[in-house]
């Protein structure tokens, strides 16, 4: 229950938003395909952040 309560980290957060983008890209893929690749892209731009806190964190 404690759980509830407990505040995600900024990393947390962009693989949330991250899994939320590509979900979309995908569904958007088959009919709105200028749509998919704008959203897409956001996703990269994303996943290249949480790279860099990753490996950043992972430094020590």
């Amino acid at each position: 229950m404690g759980n509830w309560f407990k505040n995600k980290s900024k990393l947390e957060q962009l693989k949330e938003r991250y899994t939320q983008l590509m979900k979309k890209s995908y569904n958007l893929s088959l009919n709105h395909p200028e749509k998919s690749e704008k959203v897409h892209k956001e996703a990269d731009r994303i996943f290249r952040e949480i790279k860099m806190l990753s490996f950043n964190s992972s430094e020590g």
